[in-house]
């Protein structure tokens, strides 16, 4: 049985100078604090298709990600609450013979089965589960429903878009923030805003700019039959490229951290945090601004 989840999750202001400085509120929504295994956005992308899965009859779940991925950990654990096989399709066939990293190992013992692609492998079987029908990649790895890289498919911005009903009184003065990785928890937040109040992303990968716009237009359509206008992506925070954590980034969590008391994850939640902070700096919000970050996840344990 998995364990309930923290539901609405925390919000809370939070007083920094650089935003008092700019006439800007921060509040921070505590998704990190949401469930213990199968936390912040990653849950509320899997729910509803957890739900789907258990309502079709599958008992196998199949999903991608790389050596450290978040998503990868949270099907194994959600799957195996639910009594269901898990797969894993890790990218990196290099990694199958070394000693498994802390990430690794914490899918295994949930139950997740790894399979270690190649690189060029892997991008081929993404691209079948982008198919959405996933037919050539259950005709390899048997019966089973097929999750993308990072969760993200129009069930899973369903999910997310439960977000902003946890914001009570949002209006034209607030803008609702996410990291973006593969933008299904930005497609939900839009989605769900009430007129008047946008949604920014922060892109967290090198280079996506016109990709990741696409991809939150296509899980627009696929979750909600329509587009949306509400949202744009900031393409200028993302540290280096995916899983980059440069060394002003992380002096900017630590410090961040020592001012709040809140553990920031690197990879998603800093490159956020620190590119809202930049944002408000150079006055690109209008002073009277309600800024809401959506803490998507953990720090790594190690």
């Amino acid at each position: 049985m998995l364990e309930p989840a923290l539901l609405p999750t925390p919000l809370v202001d939070c007083t920094d100078g650089v935003f008092a400085r700019a006439g800007v509120r921060l509040r921070l929504k505590r998704d990190d604090l949401l469930h213990p295994g199968v936390p912040g956005n990653k849950w509320r992308k899997l729910g509803p298709n957890l739900a789907a899965a258990v309502e079709q009859g599958h008992t196998r779940l199949l999903t991608f990600g790389g050596a450290y991925s978040t998503h990868l950990r949270a099907v194994a654990v959600a799957a195996g609450a639910l009594g269901l096989e898990s797969v894993g399709l890790v990218r990196g066939e290099e990694l199958a013979d070394r000693p498994r990293n802390w990430s690794l190992r914490a899918a295994e013992r949930a139950g997740m089965r790894l399979e270690f692609l190649t690189r060029a492998a892997y991008r081929e079987a993404t691209g079948r589960a982008g198919a959405e029908d996933g037919t050539e990649l259950r005709r390899r790895w048997g019966p089973c429903l097929v999750l993308p890289e990072g969760g993200s498919n129009g069930l899973a911005a369903v999910g997310a878009a439960a977000i902003p009903a946890e914001l009570p009184g949002l209006d034209g003065r607030d803008v609702v923030c996410c990291p973006v990785g593969t933008g299904g928890t930005l497609a939900g937040i839009a989605a769900g805003l009430p007129a008047g109040a946008r949604a920014l992303g922060v892109a967290v990968l090198r280079g996506g700019e016109g990709y990741l716009e696409a991809e939150v237009a296509r899980l627009h359509r696929a979750g909600f039959g329509r587009e949306f206008d509400n949202w744009r992506i900031d393409h200028a925070h993302h540290g280096g490229g995916y899983g980059k954590v440069p060394a002003e980034l992380a002096a900017f969590a630590g410090e961040f951290e020592r001012r709040h008391g809140i553990p920031v994850e690197h990879r998603y939640v800093a490159k956020l945090l620190a590119a809202l902070a930049d944002l408000a700096g150079a006055g690109a919000f209008e002073r009277g601004t309600r800024l809401t970050a959506v803490v998507t996840g953990l720090p790594d344990p190690e």
